[in-house]
């Protein structure tokens, strides 16, 4: 007998749309209250000294501490801080980001909450932010793979069949392609980097991967390296994808992943912005087995613990 697979399984889907929109402003409000305070039940704590006790102005949906005075409310000092939108839409903008395999594009999520595309870039851009400390100070251990691949930089070619050239050689690259690398744990989490060049990735093993760790790598010679630190499995895919107990398939299902979502979803990814979508793309990847309910609240408690982003505060993002 076949076993259904777990994203078609009732199991799966553990929270929908129509339940956000149906509970309301109220019920929305609580439910933030709950990924603020979960310690404290939904009840306030003072974001500045940590009193527990606070007065609830009901009228403007703020709090006033009893002990400082500090008056806040449940998205003060979060990465949705100065929002606009009401909590029923920022609830339903969570919903639609983790419901999105390969991701969702900001212009779709303008399109169902009715807002400027500029404002759902934004919001996207701070739950990714908000997914990123999922990852912050990570490292990996036992079986480890790590692979590099090359993304962005588009050369388009020639019109005529006569001027056109090899694409792939350095001569006529654009300058703007960069190397994402993954470094991911068997049956654990992965981490992603965004360089120049593969090779940089050797360095980032060294920093992310525990000693005793086995590494599995292709044939790139920058890999030699890994050799010196690790007991490292090469293989060689001209002539296997698997071969000798040696494989990179879970590096290279990430990438399918990734690719899927620049070229299905977002069409084109923008260099500075590379990082977070790779960042994304592993954490739908080490979630791909958590109900969509379960993801909602993952991304709403991180959006909450979260500090005031730095590079999207305000309605626009900063510039550099």
């Amino acid at each position: 007998m076949t076993m259904q697979h777990f994203l078609l399984s009732a199991a799966a889907r553990s929270l929908s749309l129509k339940a956000v929109f149906q509970m309301g402003e109220d019920k929305a409000y609580e439910t933030f209250c709950q990924l603020r305070w979960p310690e404290n039940d939904g009840e306030a704590v003072c974001p500045r000294c940590g009193c527990v006790e606070t007065y609830n102005i009901t009228s403007r949906r703020r709090f006033k501490c009893v002990a400082c005075h500090h008056q806040f409310s449940v998205t003060s000092g979060t990465i949705f801080a100065s929002r606009k939108l009401s909590y029923t839409d920022l609830l339903a903008a969570i919903v639609i980001f983790v419901n999105g395999a390969k991701g969702v594009s900001a212009l779709q999520v303008a399109r169902d909450l009715d807002v400027q595309y500029k404002t759902a870039f934004v919001l996207s851009h701070k739950l990714r932010e908000a997914m990123a400390l999922e990852d912050a100070g990570q490292t990996l251990g036992g079986v480890v793979e790590v692979d590099g691949a090359y993304f962005g930089g588009y050369v388009k070619p020639a019109n005529v069949k006569d001027n056109r050239v090899d694409r792939r050689t350095k001569a006529v690259q654009s300058g703007k392609r960069q190397s994402v690398v993954v470094v991911r744990e068997r049956d654990g989490d992965m981490l992603t980097f965004v360089g120049k060049s593969e090779a940089d990735g050797v360095e980032i093993v060294a920093t992310v991967v525990e000693a005793g760790a086995v590494v599995h790598a292709d044939e790139a010679s920058h890999w030699d390296a890994l050799h010196a630190r690790y007991e490292t499995l090469r293989i060689n895919h001209s002539e296997a994808y698997s071969l000798n107990g040696a494989c990179t398939n879970m590096a290279e299902s990430f990438f399918s992943r990734l690719r899927r979502a620049e070229i299905g979803t977002h069409h084109h990814i923008s260099g500075p912005y590379l990082y977070a979508y790779a960042g994304e793309m592993a954490w739908r990847e080490d979630n791909r087995r958590v109900s969509n309910g379960t993801q909602a609240h993952m991304v709403g408690e991180a959006a909450m613990a979260s500090g005031v982003s730095r590079k999207w505060a305000g309605y626009w993002q900063r510039g550099a």
